[in-house]
């Protein structure tokens, strides 16, 4: 299923990448370019939430350090 939803979602992505750009090619030219913007595309996505949550991660991680940090302070010096 997922290979048709490709080929369905890489169509209509070609057909629309060739409007915007005003590029006149064929039905399987069309879909090919769609095709493989769609894998290009969620590659790259992929890698940017991938690198977005490693990062929200990280400074989850600082602010939490912080808190405790904080915390541990306020408590220490009583």
């Amino acid at each position: 299923m997922p290979i048709v939803f490709l080929i369905i979602i890489g169509a209509a992505a070609g057909f629309l990448a060739t409007r915007l750009m005003k590029i006149e090619t064929g039905v399987i030219e069309t879909i090919g370019i769609g095709i493989a913007g769609a894998l290009i595309g969620g590659l790259v996505l992929r890698f940017l939430l991938y690198i977005t949550g490693a990062l929200a991660g990280m400074v989850g991680a600082v602010l939490g350090a912080m808190l405790l940090l904080y915390i541990w302070k306020s408590f220490k010096g009583r």
